[in-house]
């Protein structure tokens, strides 16, 4: 029809300004005059579920063969349709393209991208171009092989439709007004469920609310397309939503057929590649008898029977070459297809048998083994007749999440399903890369089957990827892909609810040739690949025994009733059960995972300081550690998330953050320390943070240690143990402990009885959540305060191992210089060796920052993939004294411990000493009580002493803070 309409009268238009707005644009005419010419819009109006919907045609992209603007509040979505100028086709197929396009300029966004601009289609973009392809593609008429191209594009968004439904109502309106033979307009509407009640129209925040996502696609009388996403919704709810939509839908049929009338173009006359009769004919009498034996045959497999196909398709070409019939020759593939679809659709329908010889609801024998790929979080391998697909599951970080760049729905997106169809699962040669509109669309419908039963993300936080690799096609790969997902998940210890399973169904149906209305049918459960070439519909459904989580129908007449599509929800129904019997044989529940290769996710609080050392300046510190470990961090609110792929790198990850800023100190804890400083009775080491606690000579090693730099050196990392605390809640930490003894038995130094070492971990996989109030107070109870005499009674090695006060190097290194000082100004010296000391200085010890992570299991009940819990230990008390020593003697007394050696000890007082510990300067003896004294050696007559070596002694004096110096009896 021509752009320059009749000139209507200027005053209707002014009344009726909202449907029909004039441009009136002035041209220059051949004889130097001018001439007016008036371009008209077109509106129409109308209102689906509560909301104005307004079509637009005339005003812009007037050159193509059809556009239309439809609006919905603020969103607007333009569709264009084109077709090739030739008048013969090309192919023998119809060469449909739908573009269908998100820009970020309908949001007022530009986009992030390198050149700012946006690139190839994303996976949202080509799940909405298939919307669009799948109800128009059957409408057009039988034998159009011309190129038709469709492109949809979102001009503005609010963000609460979801324009992808908008699109294809769009493109049908476009589609009548073209000149383009079509069958259609059809209608297309969304229907949620909230609360039990049906939404139709619902806004994305309702959605959000819906446990039902259906998008339903119609003619006038019969359903073209449905696609589901559901929460385990039952097959009769499934029914009332699809007879709801119905009408809903058909709402949009009648105002296209109005603005068609006003503003369409007459349908061009286009040339139809059909088979002639003669040549049908022909071909049927050469191809027929030897189709009927090889269908006929059960025992031809998908390719023995495609073999069989090509021989008939070669004795046929023989004869029509010796014939010379050139124009059967060009068609004879075709032509031969469709002798083979008469064949067999007339055996499903009289006889009621299949291809394979099974029964119309006859499931196809299955296979299942979950874990196949052992080394993998979880994997599943899943065979249904010739059909199988290997699944695998990857578990990773939070961070790991899918960005989405789309202008509704979420953001992030944690599951992922990538479906893959390489070309040698139908043995064939073929280019595999990039994304193909088929494997999204299969992938996307398996992803939203098993959706419904993931656990919610504060259970679980972990992102999920779901690989499914065909490994031999024939038919239905996408339901073959929902079976063996959900065992995956299963064996890589998900907590799902139950299994899901999926199944394809088809139909064969007899028209009446004069009505060309369905007359007789038959409903195929569990459809070959040929049966679905040949069948009418492709109708998967996914779901759990408790209902149905994912559809998607696809059909190629134009229009199946709405009846015998409900009718194909029982048969699918029962063979649904009976696949998931199959596949809880093989694994019934999700595994508890506790193997060295499972991944590890932990949730630790922190202040916002010991957050800011973790990260370092600009965040070096933090992606240095991820470097050298492997691990991945993120920081939230007060919290870091820390994701390990398994317990091995979990552990350098946790002692390198524990290293820079601590955990709590517990009784029988395992650290990693570094070696500061060395002296004479033990070393100084660093750990936990920057704490400092003294590994003592005799707990360095089960043998008597004669140097202490035969065993470790300065800058060394040692693993220690933490074994108690003294009185004054200094640390001590022992190197012997974290060694096997003499006898290979694991030795410790703590009491039967105590806590298990901090590595140990709780032998479920565990949900990650962050620490609370409950499990604070569930550990006080496990809490151990040491104290005086608890700590001899509760260590062995404590009530050999004298009183160790921690000083930092430089107060050891100016003690040593004031004894050094004094013994040259006194005659008979005072004979002690420094850190080693009786009495009890006050001096506390520097609290450390704890890591505060969820040590308890919150539930029994929970099961999920993360060994990452550390076990509970008794925690040290570290109390500040700032009492005087006359105040403590006092306090020690009261407790009933020897604190002053002066009690026993008098001058002159003869005793039988052993000696304790030899020192460079003299020796350290056990004057028995618990209680030590010092002798040193004299210049000029020192000799060997062996350690339990008994000796008179004779106490001589005591030093400035009680410590009884001792001599020998020859020496006086």
């Amino acid at each position: 029809m021509s752009i320059a309409l009749r000139m209507r009268s200027a005053k209707p238009l002014l009344h009726t300004l909202h449907r029909h707005v004039i441009f009136r644009r002035t041209i220059s005419s051949g004889n130097g005059g001018s001439a007016t010419k008036f371009l008209e819009t077109f509106t129409e109006e109308f209102e689906i579920g509560n909301r104005l919907v307004t079509l637009e045609t005339g005003k812009i992209a007037r050159f193509a063969n059809g556009a239309v603007v439809l609006s919905m509040e603020d969103t607007k979505v333009l569709s264009t349709v084109t077709s090739s100028k030739e008048d013969t086709a090309r192919a023998d197929f119809l060469p449909l393209t739908v573009d269908y396009r998100e820009k970020q300029f309908a949001q007022g966004v530009i986009p992030t991208t390198y050149m700012r601009r946006e690139g190839a289609p994303k996976e949202r973009e080509l799940l909405c171009a298939r919307i669009i392809d799948r109800p128009i593609r059957p409408l057009f008429p039988p034998g159009f092989y011309h190129e038709v191209q469709v492109m949809a594009s979102v001009l503005s968004s609010d963000g609460k439709q979801d324009p992808d439904v908008l699109a294809a109502n769009t493109t049908s309106a476009a589609l009548m007004l073209s000149d383009i033979p079509w069958g259609g307009p059809i209608g297309m509407v969304r229907i949620g469920r909230i609360c039990g009640q049906f939404v139709v129209n619902p806004t994305m925040d309702e959605l959000s609310l819906s446990d039902l996502n259906l998008i339903y696609a119609c003619t006038k009388d019969k359903t073209l397309m449905i696609d589901v996403q559901a929460r385990e919704i039952s097959e009769k709810d499934l029914q009332a939503g699809l007879r709801l939509a119905h009408p809903e839908a058909v709402k949009y049929i009648e105002p296209q057929i109005r603005l068609a009338a006003k503003a369409g173009k007459s349908k061009k006359e286009y040339k139809l590649s059909m088979l002639s009769d003669k040549t049908l004919e022909k071909v049927t009498s050469l191809a027929e008898a030897p189709i009927i034996d090889v269908f006929t045959d059960p025992s031809y497999g998908k390719f023995e029977r495609g073999e069989a196909l090509e021989n008939i398709t070669q004795d046929v070409k023989k004869v029509l070459e010796e014939e010379d019939d050139e124009e059967s020759i060009k068609v004879l593939p075709k032509t031969v297809d469709t002798v083979r679809k008469k064949v067999v659709r007339k055996k499903i329908i009289s006889e009621g048998s299949r291809v394979d010889g099974r029964q119309l609801d006859e499931v196809r024998p299955l296979y299942c083994e979950a874990g196949y790929v052992s080394m993998l979080h979880g994997s599943a391998l899943f065979s249904r007749g010739e059909t199988q697909v290997l699944c695998t599951v990857t578990l990773g970080a939070p961070t790991d999440a899918q960005r989405l760049d789309s202008l509704v729905g979420p953001p992030l997106k944690r599951f992922m399903l990538h479906y893959s169809f390489p070309p040698f699962c139908i043995n064939e040669v073929g280019k595999s890369g990039g994304l193909n509109r088929r494997e999204v669309g299969h992938g996307t419908l398996a992803e939203k089957a098993l959706l419904a039963v993931l656990p919610p993300e504060d259970v679980f936080p972990y992102t999920i990827r779901v690989n499914s690799e065909v490994m031999a096609s024939d038919g239905s790969t996408s339901m073959a892909t929902v079976c063996g997902g959900s065992m995956a998940l299963m064996d890589a210890g998900i907590p799902v609810r139950e299994h899901v399973a999926g199944v394809s169904v088809g139909l064969v149906s007899e028209l009446d040739p004069c009505t060309g209305e369905i007359v007789d049918y038959r409903i195929l459960t569990d459809i070959l690949g040929l049966e679905d070439h040949l069948g009418d519909i492709d109708f998967k459904i996914a779901g759990t025994r408790n209902g149905v989580t994912a559809i998607q129908l696809d059909m190629k007449p134009a229009g199946i009733p709405l009846d015998i599509i409900c009718e194909c929800l029982e048969p699918a129904n029962k063979a649904r059960l009976q696949i998931i019997d199959h596949m809880e044989q093989e694994i019934e529940a999700p595994r508890t995972k506790d193997d060295i290769s499972s991944p590890r996710l932990v949730t630790l609080k922190y202040s916002n300081d010991a957050l800011r050392r973790i990260i370092g300046p600009m965040g070096s510190l933090k992606r240095k550690m991820e470097l050298e470990t492997g691990a991945r961090m993120s920081v939230g609110d007060g919290t870091l998330t820390i994701y390990a792929k398994n317990q091995s790198v979990m552990d350098k990850i946790l002692d390198k953050i524990d290293f820079i800023v601590g955990r709590e100190i517990e009784v029988g804890g395992v650290y990693k320390g570094v070696v500061t400083t060395i002296k004479e009775y033990g070393a100084f080491v660093e750990f936990n943070g920057g704490q400092q606690g003294l590994l003592h000579i005799s707990e360095m090693s089960h043998e008597p240690v004669s140097r202490i730099s035969d065993v470790i050196s300065i800058g060394q990392q040692i693993t220690l143990m933490c074994i108690g605390q003294d009185v004054h809640g200094n640390i001590k930490l022992s190197l012997k402990a974290t060694l096997r003894g003499r006898g290979g038995s694991d030795t410790n130094g703590i009491a039967e009885g105590s806590a298990a070492s901090t590595k140990e971990t709780a032998n479920i996989w565990a949900p990650v959540s962050d620490a609370s109030s409950t499990t604070q107070g569930q550990n006080s109870a496990s809490e151990l305060c040491i104290e005086k005499n608890e700590v001899a009674e509760t260590n062995p090695s404590a009530s050999q191992t004298p009183v160790i006060l921690i000083r930092s190097a430089a107060e050891c290194d100016e003690e040593e210089k004031s004894l050094s000082s004094n013994h040259n100004q006194t005659s008979n010296g005072s004979l002690i060796d420094d850190g080693v000391q009786l009495v009890h200085k006050s001096k506390s010890l520097s609290k450390s920052k704890p890591r505060k992570s969820q040590d308890t299991i919150d539930s029994p009940s929970h099961s999920g993939p993360l060994p990452y819990k550390y076990a509970k230990k008794p925690k040290l008390s570290t109390q500040k004294e700032s009492k005087s020593d006359t105040q403590r003697e006092e306090r020690n007394e009261k407790e009933g411990k020897d604190n002053s050696t002066t009690k026993d000890l008098i001058l002159g007082k003869e005793v039988t000493a052993k000696v304790y510990q030899i020192r460079a300067h003299g020796l350290v003896l056990d004057l028995g009580g618990g209680v030590r004294g010092m002798y040193r050696f004299k210049e000029d007559s020192k000799k060997n002493f062996n350690i339990g070596e008994e000796m008179r002694v004779v106490c001589s004096s005591f030093s400035s803070k009680g410590v009884p110096v001792m001599s020998a009896v020859d020496d006086n």
